[in-house]
C-alpha cells in the first residue's frame, strides 16, 4: 500500500493543477473577453481553454433566425492573435476574422436557424522561441433583445 502513496499523491496534485487552470481560464473569460460583449446580453456560458501555439479547438452552436449575436473570441496576451472562422453545415465559411484585420469580435444576423461551427487556431508566432507559447482562448456569445 505504501508503495501506492507517492502515485496517488501525484495524481492529486495533477487534478488539482488541471482545476486551477481551468478556473483561472474562466476567470480570464469573465473578467477580460466578456467586455467585448458590451451592448449584447451574455448567453451565460463561459468557453475557455489553454490552447498553445499550432492548436486549433471547435465548438458547436445553434443560433436561431431573426436574433442579432455577436461573437467574442479572445487569447491571453501571451500569445498571437487569434484566428477563427464560422462555418456552416454544408462547410461554407460564413466568416473569417483573417480577411477583417483578425477582428475578435463578429455581429451577425442568420435568416434561417442553424448550427454553427465555430473553428479557433492559435496560430505559430513568427517570434522563434524555445518553447511554443500557450495560454487561455475565450469563445463568448451574446445576442439583443428585440
Amino acid at each position: 500500500m505504501k508503495k501506492f502513496i507517492p502515485y496517488i499523491v501525484t495524481l492529486a496534485v495533477l487534478l488539482f493543477l488541471n482545476v486551477s487552470v481551468n478556473a483561472q481560464c474562466k476567470g480570464f473569460a469573465k473578467k477580460l473577453c466578456k467586455l467585448e460583449l458590451t451592448g449584447y446580453i451574455h448567453d451565460g456560458n463561459y468557453h475557455a481553454a489553454i490552447l498553445t501555439e499550432g492548436e486549433e479547438a471547435e465548438l458547436y452552436k445553434t443560433f436561431y433566425s431573426g436574433q442579432n449575436y455577436r461573437i467574442a473570441v479572445c487569447g491571453s496576451e501571451t500569445l498571437p492573435a487569434i484566428e477563427f472562422q464560422i462555418i456552416d453545415a454544408y462547410k461554407n465559411v460564413l466568416y473569417d476574422n483573417r480577411q477583417h484585420d483578425v477582428s475578435i469580435v463578429w455581429d451577425f444576423n442568420l435568416e434561417s436557424s442553424q448550427q454553427l461551427k465555430i473553428v479557433v487556431k492559435v496560430p505559430v508566432s513568427a517570434q522563434k522561441s524555445e518553447y511554443p507559447k500557450s495560454g487561455c482562448v475565450a469563445i463568448m456569445f451574446g445576442f439583443q433583445e428585440k
